[in-house]
């Protein structure tokens, strides 16, 4: 039978013709929300949120996303030239009945050359940590793609944090086989023991790994205690990571061979860490620049001072105030903003005048004294 296909305008909440920004909002607020942090009693919560971030990764990007569309266009996920999402023809184990096999007609490996298209059909109609291991041998670990707030401060010196990412491994109870250890596994009545199953109609097939065994070719007659007969356990990685001086909300950073074990004794996959760089009360953020709001009384700004500033460092500097300082007046002070690739921008401060809302007898009086030598001068 066939796999229900991955809709990721559904599971994000957009319209297909929804604006990067739109994307972006929706993910922020679903993520927040499904986030395995958020969330610590909810064994579902890490599943949702990676399935979140999934969507988000191909529809964030504008390549991926065009490639995405170019599957819908074969028709709700499936192809043209049928009632199911594979037309008339139906599904076969191991490539046998009911038409050609992917060898004699073709696979989504053979996708390879159209724009990429090869790994974004095997991508949505494989299972994806579950991969044959059977008929394709030492495979790579899957990627892992984790979005990770940070604080604005840490995003513009940089610095180490410590992260848990939700990872799927291989269970050590059973090395991966799914049946409880002494047992005997036997072969798969859905693909007939060939960890595959393959899908067409005339010409065209797709393989794709057998749902029912999750292409081990076997089914436990004894599931393993530890996985339940999955042959995968899903468990928290504590890791630390380093975020780089100057990072941009959004920006990357790839950990090689830090991702999910490789089938069969393959090489691990890439862990992608996206930043989400959480706003400042105080601080904002414009290319290599970092302004920030201080407000002084009337007397400072029409007599001068001096005033203490918090830079992004954390440390204090005094800025001089001259007088007649307006307000709205920015003032800058070098060397203070964000640093990166041994440059370093300026922080810029912004003088607002902040008018007393209520004033006692004495200095009322003072006022309106003020007021009446102000206005012999004009």
């Amino acid at each position: 039978m066939a796999t229900q296909t991955k809709d990721f305008y559904r599971i994000l909440g957009v319209a297909e013709n929804a604006t990067a920004d739109e994307i972006k909002k929706a993910y922020r607020k679903l993520a927040k929300q499904h986030h395995p942090d958020a969330n610590p009693n909810d064994p579902a919560a890490s599943e949702r949120f990676k399935e979140i971030s999934e969507a988000y990764s191909v529809l964030a990007d504008e390549q991926k996303r065009k490639q995405y569309d170019q599957v819908r266009k074969f028709g709700g996920f499936g192809f043209p030239g049928g009632a199911g999402p594979f037309g008339r023809g139906g599904a076969r184990g191991g490539g046998t009945g009911g038409g050609p096999s992917a060898a004699e007609g073709f696979s989504f490996e053979d996708l390879g050359g159209i724009g990429g298209l090869g790994d974004l059909f095997g991508s949505i109609f494989d299972t994806g940590r579950r991969r044959s291991t059977r008929t394709r041998g030492a495979q790579r670990g899957q990627n892992i793609e984790y979005a990770v707030e940070i604080p604005f401060e840490l995003a513009v010196r940089g610095g180490k944090l410590p992260v848990s990412i939700p990872v799927t491994e291989e269970c050590a109870t059973c090395s991966g086989s799914g049946a409880r250890p002494g047992t005997t596994p036997t072969p798969c009545p859905e693909c007939k023991g060939a960890g595959t199953v393959t899908f067409g109609q005339g010409g065209f097939a797709v393989s794709r790994p057998c749902p029912a065994c999750y292409g081990r070719g076997t089914i436990p007659t004894d599931p393993c205690p530890t996985c339940n007969g999955q042959g995968q356990v899903r468990r928290q990685r504590q890791i630390q990571i380093t975020v780089p001086s100057g990072v941009d909300d959004d920006s990357k950073l790839r950990l090689s061979g830090q991702g999910e074990r490789g089938p069969g004794g393959g090489p691990a996959g890439d862990i992608i860490i996206t930043f989400r760089v959480k706003p400042d009360r105080f601080f904002t953020r414009d290319a290599m620049d970092v302004y920030c709001t201080v407000p002084i009384n009337i007397a400072q700004a029409t007599l001068g001072s001096k005033i203490r500033v918090r830079t992004v460092d954390g440390k204090r500097v005094v800025l001089k105030i001259p007088p007649g300082t307006q307000p709205g007046t920015k003032f800058r002070i070098r060397g203070q903003g964000v640093e990166k690739a041994g440059t370093r921008g300026d922080q810029f401060v912004r003088i607002q005048v902040a008018t007393p809302e209520k004033l006692d007898e004495r200095e009322e009086n003072l006022m309106r004294e003020f007021a009446r030598e102000a206005e012999l001068k004009f």
